[in-house]
């Protein structure tokens, strides 16, 4: 519904739903990627999953909002981050006299604890960082295009 003042009203419903939905999202998520390594999942799929908070905002409360609640340069600064703590613990095996990406802590904890993979743990935790805020910024991106007035890019070119 839109106003004379040009502020639009999203549908009720469809905020209770994102209300509703968004803490789920979030929480399963983070769950995925916690316990990818002793579970079905990992960090690609919980991320994506996160990243999936960015959708339930836009239809929730619009661009806006989501633009607002989520920098996008926070999400491409988090996403390098992702990037170069993988590459650190890939070079930890090198360090360690082994070979890149090698699992130099595998002894840790016992069968089906949190941390029992060793290094590949943290390589799933950095994986799922890495693809929360980079689908996260990819998916805000599209979004702000898709939110763009008509108006406003025939002016522009």
């Amino acid at each position: 519904m839109k106003f004379k003042n040009g502020i639009t009203e999203r549908n009720v419903i469809v905020k209770c739903g994102a209300d509703h939905y968004l803490p789920f999202a979030l929480v399963f998520g983070f769950y995925v990627i916690l316990f990818g390594t002793v579970s079905p999942g990992g960090g690609f799929q919980g991320g994506v999953i996160v990243a999936s908070a960015v959708l339930l905002l836009y239809l929730g409360y619009g661009f806006q909002t989501a633009g607002s609640a989520l920098r996008s340069e926070v999400l491409r600064v988090g996403e390098s981050a992702g990037a170069v703590i993988y590459v650190i613990l890939g070079l930890l095996g090198i360090l360690l006299g082994a070979r890149f990406c090698q699992n130099v802590f595998f002894d840790n904890g016992a069968v089906g604890d949190l941390v029992s993979a060793g290094t590949v743990t943290f390589m799933s935790w950095a994986v799922g960082f890495k693809v929360l805020t980079g689908v996260g910024f990819l998916l805000l991106l599209l979004l702000g295009l898709l939110a763009a007035d008509p108006d406003e890019e025939a002016e522009g070119s």
